[in-house]
C-alpha cells in the first residue's frame, strides 16, 4: 500500500476515535444529570405571626324578619300599597281590607254610646231636681236614692256603650295593616281581591332592612370567635364586605357538631337574603408553623407538601390553616425545620429523586432532566 494511503487511513481512523470518546462523554453527562434528579429549591418549616382567622360559608339573612297579617278573618283584600323591596316607614299602610261592614258596626256603637250619654245626662238633670225638692220635703227620701241610682245606671249604660264603640273602632282599624317599623318588604303573599284569615302571613318585613351571616363552625374553630371579631366576605362581582361577629351560639349541634356564628353586616351593599357566601373571620395574630404557599399543592384532592430527605422527593399530606402574605399555616403533617420543596413542587411525585439548587439559580420553574 502506498505511504500516502497509509496516511489516510490512519487519520480517519484518528478521527473516529475521537468521536467515539465524544459520544461517550456526553452520554455520561446525561446520566449523570438524570441520577441527580430533577432541579428544585426548598424552604423550611419556620414560626411566623400570622393574622389567624377562620374560612366559613353561610346563608345572608334578615337580623329580624316580621311576618305580617291580620287579625280578622273572612274580609276581603280591597289594595296591597307595597311590592317586594320597597322600603317603608314605620305607620305606612301596606295593606286595606273591605271594611263596609266594620263601619256599620262602628256606627251602631257610636250611635248607642250617644243614646247613652243622653241617657245619663237626663239622668243627672232629674237627680239635681230632685236634690232641691228633698231640700225642701216636697219629696221622700226613697225617691231621691231612686233618682241617685237611676244616674249610676244611666252613667254605667255609657261606660257601657263607650267600651263597645271602642271595640268596634278597634276592629275597624284592623281593617288597615300598618307597617310596625321601617324596614323593607321581602315577600309578598297576598293578591287584592283574596279573602283573609286571622293569622295568616300576608307580607314580610325586614325591619330596619339590617342583614347578618350566620357562619357554621365545626366545635374546633368555634372557641376561637369572640363578639367584636372582624369578618371579610365577597359578593358576586367580588366587591369585600366587611361585617363584625355580634354573637357566637353557647353550644354546638350534638348531631353536626357545628355552632353558629352571627355577624352584623352595617352596609351589606347589594347582598340579598338567601345568598350563600364563604367568609373569613379575623380571630387576632398568632406564631404558627407556616411554609411558603407554593410549596403546598393538591395530590388526589388533598393539600400536599413534599419533602426531601436525601435526595428524595417524599409526599407528605398536611393539614393547611390561615394563608397571609404568601405563607400556609401547617396546623398537622410536619414539623419545625423540615426541607419541604417549593419552586418543583408541582412536577413531583412520590419518591422523584431530586437536587437542590440554591433559589437564585433557579430563574426559570423546575422541569424534569432530560432522559439520557
Amino acid at each position: 500500500m502506498p505511504v500516502s494511503a497509509r496516511r489516510w487511513l490512519s487519520l480517519a481512523c484518528l478521527c473516529l476515535a475521537l468521536a467515539a470518546c465524544g459520544g461517550d462523554d456526553a452520554a455520561d453527562d446525561a446520566a449523570t444529570e438524570a441520577s441527580a434528579g430533577m432541579a428544585v429549591t426548598t424552604a423550611p418549616v419556620t414560626r411566623r405571626e400570622l393574622a389567624s382567622g377562620v374560612t366559613a360559608s353561610g346563608p345572608i339573612t334578615a337580623v329580624e324578619e316580621m311576618q305580617l297579617g291580620v287579625e280578622l278573618s273572612g274580609l276581603r283584600v280591597t289594595a296591597v300599597n307595597v311590592d317586594e323591596g320597597e322600603v317603608v316607614d314605620a305607620g305606612d299602610v301596606l295593606l286595606t281590607l273591605d271594611a263596609r261592614t266594620l263601619d256599620s258596626d262602628l256606627a251602631q256603637a257610636r250611635a248607642a254610646l250617644n243614646e247613652a250619654e243622653a241617657g245619663a245626662a237626663l239622668a243627672r238633670s232629674n237627680l239635681a231636681r230632685g236634690e232641691q225638692l228633698a231640700r225642701g220635703q216636697y219629696i221622700s227620701a226613697a225617691s231621691l236614692d231612686e233618682l241617685r241610682a237611676a244616674r249610676t245606671q244611666a252613667e254605667a249604660r255609657v261606660g257601657t256603650a263607650r267600651a263597645a264603640r271602642d271595640a268596634a273602632q278597634l276592629r275597624r282599624d284592623f281593617a288597615t295593616l300598618r307597617a310596625p317599623a321601617d324596614g323593607v318588604i321581602s315577600a309578598r303573599l297576598v293578591q287584592p281581591g283574596q279573602v283573609v284569615a286571622a293569622g295568616s302571613e300576608l307580607l314580610r318585613l325586614i325591619r330596619d332592612g339590617e342583614l347578618e351571616w350566620r357562619a357554621e363552625l365545626p366545635a374546633a374553630d368555634l372557641g376561637t370567635v369572640n363578639p367584636g371579631d372582624r369578618v371579610e366576605l365577597r359578593d358576586r362581582d367580588g366587591d369585600r364586605v366587611v361585617g363584625t361577629v355580634r354573637a357566637v351560639s353557647p353550644g354546638v349541634d350534638a348531631a353536626s357538631r357545628t355552632g353558629t356564628v352571627f355577624a352584623d353586616l352595617p352596609e351589606p351593599a347589594d347582598l340579598q337574603p338567601g345568598t350563600y357566601l364563604e367568609g373569613r373571620i379575623n380571630t387576632g395574630l398568632a406564631t404558627v408553623p407556616v411554609v411558603p404557599a407554593d410549596a403546598v399543592v393538591l395530590r388526589d384532592g388533598f393539600p400536599t407538601v413534599f419533602v426531601v430527605e436525601d435526595g428524595t422527593a417524599r409526599m407528605v399530606r398536611i393539614e393547611p390553616g390561615a394563608r397571609d402574605n404568601g405563607f400556609v399555616e401547617v396546623r398537622a403533617g410536619l414539623d419545625d425545620g423540615a426541607q419541604v420543596v417549593v419552586r418543583g413542587a408541582g412536577f413531583l411525585a412520590d419518591g422523584d429523586r431530586v437536587r437542590v439548587v440554591p433559589v437564585d439559580d433557579a430563574a426559570t420553574p423546575a422541569t424534569p432532566a432530560p432522559a439520557p
